[in-house]
């Protein structure tokens, strides 16, 4: 039986006052999907949709997209406000000193 290559990588999933890292060893070609769903996480944090949008190290990536060696999968959460619309009320809060 042939031994096939594997790689390192890590999984996270942060919450406000939590965060889940899972450090996994994976076989070469493994997409997003797959590596989500060999950390676990799913199973721990059911609010997780089953293809939630993912980044490695910050850049976007589809479900389908194979795994680097040394590669951090981020499973993105949505966002709760505009980013715009943050720094909006952020501005009109020190404006009106």
């Amino acid at each position: 039986m042939e031994e096939t290559e594997r790689i390192r990588i890590c999984v996270v999933y942060a919450l406000p006052d939590e965060q889940a890292l899972v450090e996994l060893e994976v076989p070469v070609g493994t997409s997003v999907a797959e590596a989500i769903e060999l950390s676990g996480l799913r199973r721990r944090y059911p609010q997780i949709p089953t293809t939630p949008p993912c980044a490695i190290y910050g850049r976007s990536v589809q479900p389908v997209h194979a795994v680097r060696e040394g590669d951090r999968i981020e499973i993105l959460r949505p966002l709760l406000i505009d980013p715009k619309e943050s720094r909006r009320r952020a501005a009109s809060r020190t404006s009106g000193r």
